[in-house]
Parts: C-alpha cells; structure tokens; sequence
C-alpha cells in the first residue's frame, strides 16, 4: 500500500478518534500535530499496524495537553461569539429616565437655593480651586468658603431628600 494512502486512511482515524472527545476544527488540526510527530520522531514506522497505536497514543497526549491548555487559559466555558447579543453601546431607556429625573430634582432643588450656593456650586463645575473662590466671592478667609461650600452641601442634601438618588 502507497504511503499516501496509508497516511490519508491514518488521518482520517486520527481526526475521527479526536472529534470523538474534542470539536471538529480542534482534531483536524491535532491531526496535523499527530502525523507531524509521527513524520519527525518515528521514520522508521511504516506499517499501518503499527502506526495507528502509535498515532492514537500521540493523539491522547496531544488532547490531554489541549485541554490543559484550554482549561488554564480559561477557554473551556466560553460561549460562540456568534451567538452572544451585541451590546448596545448607548444607555439603555431605564438608566436615561433615571438620569433625567435625578437631573430634573437637582435643578429643582439647586433654583430653591439661594444666590451665594448656587454661585459657589457654579465656580465649582467649572473646576476653580478654593483660593480663586475665595477671591472670586470676596471671601474674608478661605475657611468661610469652605464653611459656605459644607453648609451649600448639607442643603441641596435636605433638599433632594437626603439622598442623590431619591431613595
């Protein structure tokens, strides 16, 4: 029998015996691997009876370190990219409501503040640093703004109802 008869009918068997424990796409190409072993380590085997026990025990190896591998890589329980939903990048309605009616009571609740907050919490946005509030307000002391800005605080506090959520 031609070597490449008996190599396609070893192949087949290898890539049979493989599919039967992992996928399909996985054992064809465990086959190669086998019969790349088979063709570097064993020259000197030539007959099929004594192929196919050697590739089939080339081939348990081969699947042991497969798994392995899998498992360490954590790619044993990952599921079909095509069959996984694809994600919505944009905010779903329930978080959007939810945003707008947090939005709705701070703006509310910052309009029933008085004028000194409501410029203190302005210059805050904006991103000035205490000192330049200071002297933005006229402040006497950097403590006064900090005092200012505590009390500002506990009051859009009172006023949203103890709770930026609204819990």
């Amino acid at each position: 029998m031609p070597i490449t008869d008996i190599l396609s009918q070893l192949r087949e068997r290898i890539s049979g015996f493989a599919a039967s424990r992992i996928s399909r796409d996985a054992a064809e190409d465990l086959a190669q691997d086998v019969l790349l072993v088979l063709h570097e380590k064993y020259p000197q085997v030539e007959r099929m009876e004594e192929l196919l026990p050697l590739s089939l025990q080339i081939a348990r190896f081969k699947i042991m370190s497969w798994r392995n591998k899998t498992y360490r890589r954590g790619e044993h329980n990952h599921a079909q990219v095509d069959y996984l939903p694809i994600a919505d990048p944009g905010e779903n309605p329930a978080a959007r409501a939810e945003r707008r009616e947090r939005l709705e009571r701070l703006k509310t609740a910052m309009a029933a503040m008085g004028e000194r907050c409501r410029e203190l919490f302005r210059l805050k946005l904006e991103g000035h640093a205490f000192p330049e509030i200071q002297k933005r307000m006229k402040a006497a002391s950097i403590n006064t703004v900090y005092t200012w800005d505590l009390r500002c605080r506990k009051d859009l506090m009172a006023r949203l109802g103890g709770s930026w959520e609204g819990k």
